[in-house]
C-alpha cells in the first residue's frame, strides 16, 4: 500500500482502507502516517480498532496522538475504554489536555457536555473587526469550527455569536458590539444529550455554544458529533425494538457468541410468553373439535392483530423520539388511535368477510350450511383484534417510559406476543356468540 499517496486522502477513506488489512499491517501503516494524520484518522476506526492500536504503540507515539485529538473525539474514545486502557491514556497526556479530558469524562454519561470541544474562537464586544480576524489568524488552526465566533464578556460569559460571513462583509474598524443582536442559543452543561438533539433541530445550526448555568462559557458542540451520537441511538433503538440488547460494536465486529447473548434473553421471555397461546389454545379445544374451520383462520386473526400493533408502536416510538409526544399524551394517543383502529379493523373485517363470500360462493371451499355466521365471526373479531392490537401498540410505549425504561425496548415483539395470546381469547369469544346454537 502507499501510504505517500495515502496521506492526501480524506481520513475516513484512509481509516477504511487500513481496517481492510491484517492486524499487522494495519498497525505498521498506520505508524507510517504524518503525525497529524495519525490524529485525523484515529477517531475513525472501529472500537476495536482503537484499542488495539492503542496497545500497538510505544508511550511516546501514543502520547503524540492522543494530545493532538480533538477533546471530544478523545472524550467519546476514553469513555469506551476499560478503565486499565483509561488510566494509561490519561497519564500519557500532556498537563493541559490531562485537565481537559478528566473535566470532560467527569460530566454525567448522557449530558450535552461530554460531546463539547474547548477549542473554538471567541472575542471581546469592544474589539474591531480587524482585531477579531488578525485573532482568528492566529489561534484559529486549533478551533473545531470557524463558522461561528463567540463573543464573551471579561468574566467568559456568553453574550452573543457571530457568523464569520459578518465579520468579512464589516468595515475592518468596525466594533463588534455594533454588529451585535445579543440574541444567542447556547446548551447548558448539564443538558441531556436527547434535549440537545431537539435544540439543533429546532435551530438548524452547525455548531451550538455549551454554557454552565452561570452562563459562563465552556466549549462548544459541531453537528458532526451530535449526528454520530443520533446515529448511535438510533441504532440501539431499532435494535431494541426488534427485541435485541443494543450491540456494543458494529454486527461485522460483533462475536457470534455475545449475538447469541444480546438475543437469547428477549426470545427466551417472548417464548415463555408465546407458550399461554398454546394454553388458550388448549383451553377452547372442544370449540375447536366441534367447529374444526375456526382453526383455519387462527393465523389470520393473530397476525392482523399483531401487525397493527407493532405499526402503531413504530409511529408512537418515533414520536416520542422526535419530542412530538410526552407523557401527558396518552389519553390524546388513545383517543386518536381507537378511531384509527377501528376503521383499520373494518378494513380488515370486510376483506376477511368478502374472502369466504367468495370462497363460499365461487365453490373454491365449502364453510357449510354456516358459511354466513363463520364470515360474521372473522370480521368482527378482526375488528376488536385490530382495535386491541392497535390501543396495546400505542399504549405499551407509554407504560414502559413510565417506569423509566426505554420505550423502543422490545415493543414490537412484546406487543405481538401479547396480542397473539389475547387476540385468541377475543376470536373465540365472538365465536361463541354468533355459532352458538349452530357448530358450537
Amino acid at each position: 500500500m502507499n501510504i505517500l499517496r495515502m496521506q492526501d486522502q480524506h481520513p475516513a477513506d484512509i481509516a477504511e482502507q487500513l481496517e481492510q488489512l491484517d492486524q499487522k499491517s494495519r498497525n505498521l501503516s498506520f505508524l507510517l502516517l504524518t503525525s497529524e494524520k495519525k490524529s485525523e484518522v484515529f477517531p475513525y476506526f472501529e472500537l476495536d480498532v482503537q484499542q488495539d492500536i492503542v496497545r500497538s504503540l510505544s508511550d511516546k507515539e501514543l502520547a503524540d496522538v492522543l494530545n493532538n485529538l480533538n477533546p471530544d473525539d478523545r472524550t467519546s474514545l476514553l469513555e469506551d475504554f476499560p478503565d486499565d486502557l483509561i488510566k494509561e491514556v490519561v497519564n500519557l497526556l500532556d498537563d493541559e489536555e490531562r485537565e481537559l479530558a478528566l473535566n470532560l469524562i467527569g460530566y454525567p454519561k448522557d449530558c450535552i457536555a461530554r460531546l463539547m470541544t474547548p477549542n473554538y474562537v471567541q472575542a471581546r464586544p469592544h474589539w474591531t473587526v480587524k482585531q477579531v480576524l488578525d485573532h482568528i489568524k492566529k489561534h484559529g488552526r486549533k478551533a473545531e469550527t470557524l463558522t461561528y465566533i463567540y463573543i464573551v464578556d471579561e468574566h467568559n460569559k456568553l453574550i452573543d455569536d457571530l457568523k464569520i460571513g459578518q465579520l468579512l462583509m464589516a468595515d475592518s474598524s468596525t466594533p463588534i458590539s455594533e454588529l451585535m443582536d445579543y440574541t444567542c442559543v447556547s446548551i447548558q452543561t448539564t443538558t441531556p444529550m436527547e434535549e440537545g438533539f431537539t435544540i439543533f433541530d429546532k435551530y438548524d445550526r452547525s455548531s451550538l455554544p455549551i454554557v454552565t448555568e452561570h452562563g459562563t462559557l465552556v466549549g462548544i458542540v459541531t453537528f458532526d458529533d451530535i449526528f454520530d451520537r443520533m446515529k448511535e441511538r438510533d441504532t440501539e433503538d431499532i435494535q431494541k425494538f426488534g427485541g435485541v440488547e443494543g450491540l456494543d460494536l458494529s454486527y461485522t465486529n460483533t462475536p457470534w457468541i455475545e449475538l447469541v447473548r444480546k438475543r437469547a434473553g428477549w426470545l427466551v421471555i417472548l417464548f415463555i410468553g408465546e407458550m399461554f397461546t398454546a394454553s388458550a389454545m388448549g383451553y377452547f379445544d372442544e370449540e375447536i373439535e366441534k367447529a374444526v374451520v375456526l382453526a383455519l383462520f387462527v393465523p389470520l386473526i393473530i397476525s392482523s392483530g399483531g401487525n397493527s400493533g407493532s405499526q402503531a408502536a413504530s409511529l408512537i416510538i418515533r414520536a416520542m423520539a422526535l419530542q412530538e409526544l410526552k407523557l401527558k399524551d396518552w389519553w390524546y394517543v388513545m383517543r386518536k388511535e381507537i378511531f384509527s383502529g377501528l376503521t383499520l379493523g373494518l378494513i380488515l373485517g370486510a376483506i376477511g368477510f368478502l374472502r369466504i363470500f367468495i370462497w363460499q360462493k365461487a365453490h373454491i371451499y365449502d364453510y357449510g350450511i354456516y358459511w354466513f355466521a363463520i364470515g360474521m365471526t372473522v370480521a368482527v373479531s378482526l375488528i376488536f383484534i385490530v382495535l386491541w392490537g392497535t390501543l396495546s401498540g400505542s399504549l405499551i410505549p407509554f407504560i414502559l417510559r413510565k417506569i423509566k425504561l426505554d420505550p423502543a425496548t422490545a415493543s414490537a415483539p412484546f406487543v405481538a406476543t401479547l396480542v397473539d395470546v389475547t387476540g385468541l381469547v377475543i376470536y373465540f369469544s365472538i365465536a361463541a356468540v354468533f355459532l352458538a346454537g349452530k357448530l358450537l
